[in-house]
């Protein structure tokens, strides 16, 4: 259709002549209210959002004198920031000579990321930067995460047992029975037979 006639038609029915594929050949366009659709296309972008968990990081400080309360305070918001599915940054702040032992934030640190084992995994290893060492720990996947769902077993057929079958003693009796009396009518018969020529009188 000619873009004349089509505006033509859009302006007949109150509507605008909209470009949808401009890199097709011929070039596809639609005739439809174009206030509405960017109404429509917004609402679907603001329920997109809704439904969108976006990760923050949270910043936990600690000092390298940091008491036994203070620290089990600050380990309980992390276990909270975690549970939210939020990551978390451990940073140890050193000031003046307590530059010169970076290993006691290090052991901060490090106790940090054991205690939280259950929950927590540590992305990056304590590193020092400037004044500052920290870590990032982030939620530990349940059920390891990446593997796929067990699929369910097949059930398994159930065999009934079989009936005891019938003593094969008892069969061989019947066929030996069986030949038992042939034989004994066949050899009834043979004496029959002889004995009948030895009856008939002989010639004088």
């Amino acid at each position: 259709m000619p873009p004349p006639q089509a505006l033509a038609i859009a302006k007949q029915k109150g509507l605008d002549l909209v470009e949808i594929s401009p890199t097709a050949v011929p070039p596809v366009c639609r005739i439809m209210d174009f206030g509405k659709y960017q109404y429509q296309e917004q609402k679907r972008t603001r329920e997109a959002r809704k439904h969108q968990k976006v990760i923050e990081v949270k910043e936990i400080k600690f000092r390298p004198k940091v008491d036994e309360h203070d620290y089990q305070f600050k380990k309980k918001h992390i276990e909270r920031f975690l549970e939210d599915g939020d990551k978390v940054k451990a940073t140890i702040f050193f000031r003046g000579r307590e530059m010169a032992h970076p290993e006691i934030g290090r052991r901060i640190l490090e106790r940090l990321i054991e205690d939280l084992g259950e929950v927590a995994i540590a992305e990056t290893m304590p590193r020092l930067e400037g004044n500052q060492m920290h870590t990032i720990l982030s939620r530990k996947p349940s059920g390891g995460g990446k593997g796929r769902p067990a699929a369910p077993k097949a059930p398994t057929a159930h065999i009934a047992p079989m009936a005891p079958m019938a003593p094969p003693v008892e069969t061989v009796e019947t066929v030996e029975t069986a030949e038992t009396a042939e034989t004994a009518e066949t050899a009834e018969t043979a004496e029959t037979a002889t004995a009948a020529p030895s009856a008939q009188p002989q010639p004088q």
